[in-house]
């Protein structure tokens, strides 16, 4: 089995350069609309078996939009287990702020997740935000699916797909994080392992012709 997955398109939080967690939310870019139907004409000869969303907005929309320039129609089915890294007080909260003043846990959020103390802004642990992502990633196992799209977002999937290809927690975010509407494809046959086909792809930015993945 192939899964695709997409971080949602640029919205308005992420253009100010707020946190937005799994309790906050923000409109699409209209400059991001316009990239999501290109993502979806780069993926429109795909026939995905199942597209899978968390249920916040920005992430739901994003789908819809893909799915509208596939030639192939399916269900979306939304589910809370995507939803982003629930961050607690650092919600709708400047992130600058949040550098100038927690500088050494900003700097572990993004490149050394051992060393995150989530505790400290009441938000979810990395196990806590991974496990239940994985954990929907596995009920998948046993699918009579070939191609499966799921719409997450930058924070949660990153540290998520990291972990299913078995790196430790602080190497989660090696290359960094997920770019908004960028493809990331992993390959399973068990379930037990993964194997990386792409990582945080924009090629599609790039050229108009639907290339095959």
């Amino acid at each position: 089995m192939k899964l695709y997955f997409i971080r949602h398109g640029k919205t308005e939080w992420n253009l100010e350069m707020r946190f937005q967690g799994a309790s906050g939310d923000s409109p699409l870019l209209a400059t991001s609309i316009d990239e999501l139907k290109r993502l979806g004409k780069h993926l429109s000869d795909v026939q995905f078996d199942k597209i899978y969303s968390s249920d916040l907005p920005r992430a739901y929309r994003s789908a819809e939009i893909i799915l509208s320039e596939n030639q192939y129609q399916t269900d979306i089915v939304p589910t809370p287990q995507l939803r982003e890294w629930a961050l607690g007080k650092l919600e709708g909260a400047q992130i600058a702020t949040v550098e100038a003043t927690y500088p050494q846990q900003m700097w572990a959020f993004r490149h050394d997740l051992s060393q995150f103390d989530h505790q400290l802004f009441e938000a979810e642990s990395v196990a806590q935000t991974t496990n239940r992502t994985i954990s929907f990633v596995k009920s998948l196992k046993g699918k009579d699916f070939q191609n499966v799209l799921i719409v997450g977002h930058g924070a949660n999937l990153t540290a998520s797909i990291r972990r299913l290809l078995g790196y430790e927690t602080s190497l989660l975010r090696k290359d960094g994080g997920l770019a908004n509407a960028s493809v990331t494809i992993l390959e399973t046959d068990d379930f037990d392992s993964f194997k990386l086909l792409a990582w945080n792809n924009l090629d599609y930015m790039l050229t108009d012709k639907t290339a095959n993945l």
